[in-house]
Formats: C-alpha cells, sequence, structure tokens
C-alpha cells in the first residue's frame, strides 16, 4: 500500500508540474522560444490568490479567477513590451531577455511584498478517502489537483482542436510565414498563447500553495525549472507531451524521496531526463522536424 500511496502522491505533484508545463511548452509551440520568467508569473498569480483570500476575505474561486486575470495580463504585457520587439532575433536575445524578466518580477515581488515568507490558508478540506480498511488515504487536495489537471487539459486540447483560434494557433506553429499568408494575425495569436499560458499558471500557483503553503518571491523557480524539465522530458511543443512529462516527473520525484534519498531526488529527476534526451531527443511525444537548408 506504501507504494500505492507514494504513486499517487507522485501523480498529485506531477499534475501541478504538468499544468506549469503546459504554459512553457504553447510558447514553445507556437513563438518557438522559452519563457523562462513563467515560473515567476505563477509566484505572482500564488500572491494575488493569498491577498485576495487573506486580506479581501474572498472565497477560494473568485480568489483563483482573480489570480488567472492579474496573470492573463501580466503575460500579455510582458509579451508586448519585452518579446514582441525580439521577434526577429536571434534565440540567445530572448533567452537573456526572459532571464532578465524573471529577475524583474522577483525583485519587485520583494520590494512590493517583502522577501519574508508567508504561510498560504488552508483552501480545500484537510478530510481524505480511506481505501483497503483505512490503510490507503488519498487527501481530497489530492483529488482535486489531479483532477483539476484533467480538466485543464481536456479543455486546452478541446480549444486547439476545436476552435478558430485554436486552428489558427496550429497554423502559427507550423509556418508563421504562410498563417501570415491566410491572413492570420501571427501577433494577435502569440499574445493569446502567452494569455492562455499565463492564465493557467495562476492555477498551478494556487494548487502548489494548497500543498506546500510556504509562500515568497522565489516561489517558481525550482517549480518552474521542473515543469520545464516536464516540457522537454514530454517533448517540447506537445501539449499531450507535457501532461505526460509532467506526471512522470512527479511520480519519479516522489518515489526517489521515498526509497532512494531525500537530498538526491533532484538529481535523479535530472539524470532521467538526461537518459531520455540521450536515447530520444525529441523527448517521448515530441516530433523530429527536417529543415530544408
Amino acid at each position: 500500500m506504501a507504494f500505492l500511496s507514494y504513486l499517487i502522491n507522485g501523480l498529485s505533484l506531477g499534475s501541478v508540474y504538468a499544468i506549469i508545463a503546459l504554459g512553457y511548452t504553447m510558447v514553445y509551440g507556437i513563438a518557438k522560444m522559452l519563457n523562462f520568467a513563467h515560473g515567476d508569473i505563477m509566484m505572482v498569480g500564488a500572491y494575488v490568490a493569498f491577498f485576495a483570500l487573506n486580506s479581501f476575505g474572498l472565497p477560494v474561486i473568485p480568489s483563483v479567477l482573480l489570480s488567472m486575470l492579474v496573470t492573463t495580463c501580466l503575460g500579455v504585457v510582458i509579451e508586448r513590451l519585452a518579446y514582441k520587439p525580439l521577434r526577429q532575433a536571434t534565440s540567445l536575445s530572448v533567452l537573456i531577455t526572459a532571464i532578465g524578466v524573471s529577475y524583474f518580477l522577483q525583485n519587485g515581488a520583494q520590494l512590493l511584498w517583502s522577501s519574508s515568507t508567508k504561510v498560504f490558508p488552508s483552501i480545500i478540506s484537510s478530510g481524505a478517502i480511506k481505501l483497503f480498511g483505512g490503510q490507503l488515504q488519498i487527501s481530497y487536495l489530492t483529488l482535486v489537483t489531479i483532477a483539476v489537471c484533467i480538466a485543464v487539459m481536456v479543455c486546452l486540447t478541446l480549444f486547439i482542436n476545436k476552435t478558430k483560434t485554436g486552428m489558427a494557433m496550429r497554423a502559427c506553429s507550423e509556418d508563421k510565414g504562410a498563417a501570415t499568408l491566410m491572413g492570420i494575425n501571427v501577433n494577435r495569436i502569440i499574445s493569446i498563447t502567452f494569455a492562455i499560458g499565463s492564465g493557467i499558471a495562476a492555477v498551478a500557483a494556487v494548487l502548489l500553495c494548497a500543498t506546500y503553503p510556504t509562500l515568497s518571491p522565489t516561489l517558481g523557480s525550482m517549480p518552474g525549472i521542473k515543469a520545464f524539465t516536464a516540457a522537454v522530458f514530454g517533448g517540447i511543443g506537445s501539449i499531450p507531451g507535457a501532461f505526460l512529462g509532467g506526471l512522470m516527473l512527479g511520480v519519479i520525484e516522489i518515489l526517489s524521496k521515498a526509497y532512494i534519498s531525500t537530498q538526491l531526488s533532484d538529481a535523479i529527476v535530472f539524470t532521467v531526463l538526461i537518459v531520455v534526451l540521450l536515447i530520444k531527443p525529441t523527448g517521448l511525444l515530441g516530433r523530429k522536424l527536417n529543415e530544408k537548408v
């Protein structure tokens, strides 16, 4: 039963990584850039939800919606001010800019809310479902986290496959030049992509803080790196790949902590990533693209 309990906890943690990874993989899949400020946008969403719950006394769902609204607007503003002018720049320039935006958000959070840690309030009942005569207990938080991840994944997949905007996103991902010739506003599609990715980052922020209730300006750093790892693990640019990579990464991390070493769990996670990329450089569900030169 212990293994099954660890597996479920791994799926819960992996669900959070998967939601964050969706933002990374969407932006890369369409804009072909790595937004390393994504984890810090998530951190801002966590602070917004924290103050909405504590200072304004809002219920959980309105607090999450407010957090999503703020991060959505923040993602669009960052894209317009920091990334849009670099649309034709080299990948290195975009990467350096993304790192700069990340540090800007972290230091801005320290100035606004101080560097002292805050305790995120409990938003989900602490009860649990007991199975096998109480030998296996699944907390309500774990169930909600996994359910929200599946719901986000399904909604995002339906949006991309069934709506005109989603079709435009797929067209921009394949060939921006051809998409422009077909009348698609590429800049608008990229802004929408940032908006969606930043919005769902707020959902991940609330779930992460509900699981680990310590809140600080560096909240998004390690989860952001691990979510990026999950996106690469599953195949950067692939939405199902981000989902699968996040779940697998969470399971590997929890099992490593349980059976090997808490201190070495992160090293084991990144080692597994290196091994996967050596065997399959495109990730588990990534596609190999042939470019004409």
